[in-house]
C-alpha cells in the first residue's frame, strides 16, 4: 500500500485548497516572508543530502551534463507551455505565474526527497521519508496557492503518476544499485533542491526543470565512476 505517496499527494491538494481560500486574507508581507522561509527549507532539505555524496566528480558531471541536456531539450519551456495549455483547457490560468507553477511542479514532483522516498517506500515499505515531506509540502502548497490559486491542487496529478511509477518500479531499480549510487543520487537531488530554493526566494531565476535529467544520470554515472574510472586512478 503506497501510504506515503497518498499522504504526500493529499497534503499538496489540501494545502492548495486551503491556500486558495485564505490567500487573499494573508498580508503580502506574510506571503513574502513565508515564501522565503519555504525556500530556505527546500535548501535545507537539499543541503542535508549532499554530505552523504560518495563520488563527487560523478555527481558534478551528472549535474552539468543533465542540465545541458535539459536546456537543449528545453524541458523548462515545454513544461511551462504544456502547463499553460492544460490549465486553459479546464478554464484556469496562472498568467504571469507560469514560472512559479513550473517551480512548484519540480519541487513537489521531482525533488530528490520525493523520488528517493518513493523508491524506498516501494522497496522496503518505509513511508517515513514521504510522510515527513508531506508536512512541509502542505504548508508550501498553501503559500504557492496564495498566488496560483486552485491550480496548485492540480500538481497532485503528475505527482501521483510520477511517484506511483517509481513505487512500482522500485523492486526493479533498487536491486541494480548500491549504497554509494543511492547516496550520489540523493546528493544530486540535493543540488536540484538548492536551485529550487534559490528560485523560490527569487535570489536567482534558475530553470530548475532543465536540471531534471541530472537525476536520471546520477546513478548510472556514479556506477560508471566506481567501476571504470576510479580503478584507473
Amino acid at each position: 500500500m503506497p501510504t506515503g505517496i497518498l499522504c504526500n499527494v493529499a497534503s499538496v491538494v489540501a494545502g492548495g485548497f486551503v491556500g486558495s481560500i485564505i490567500g487573499e486574507k494573508l498580508s503580502d508581507q506574510l506571503k513574502q516572508t513565508m515564501t522565503t522561509v519555504f525556500g530556505v527549507c527546500a535548501m535545507a532539505m537539499g543541503i542535508s543530502t549532499i554530505p552523504g555524496m560518495r563520488n563527487m566528480p560523478a555527481v558534478i558531471f551528472a549535474v552539468i551534463l543533465g542540465t545541458l541536456t535539459g536546456i537543449l531539450l528545453d524541458i523548462d519551456g515545454r513544461i511551462r507551455s504544456g502547463t499553460g495549455k492544460a490549465l486553459k483547457k479546464i478554464g484556469l490560468s496562472v498568467g504571469e505565474n507560469e514560472k512559479l507553477m513550473v517551480t512548484a511542479m519540480v519541487l513537489f514532483c521531482a525533488s530528490g526527497t520525493g523520488i528517493y522516498g518513493s523508491l524506498t517506500s516501494g522497496m522496503t515499505g518505509d513511508h517515513s521519508i514521504l510522510i515527513a515531506k508531506s508536512i512541509l509540502d502542505f504548508f508550501t502548497a498553501m503559500i504557492f496557492a496564495c498566488q496560483l490559486k486552485k491550480s496548485t491542487m492540480l500538481i497532485g496529478i503528475p505527482q501521483l503518476i510520477i511517484m506511483m511509477t517509481l513505487f512500482l518500479l522500485a523492486k526493479v531499480i533498487v536491486p541494480m544499485t548500491n549504497d554509494p549510487m543511492i547516496a550520489d543520487f540523493k546528493a544530486c537531488g540535493g543540488v536540484v533542491l538548492l536551485a529550487t530554493g534559490l528560485t523560490i526566494m527569487k535570489v536567482k531565476d534558475i530553470p530548475v526543470a532543465d536540471m531534471i535529467p541530472a537525476m536520471v544520470l546520477a546513478m548510472p554515472l556514479s556506477g560508471f565512476w566506481m567501476n571504470v574510472i576510479a580503478p584507473l586512478i
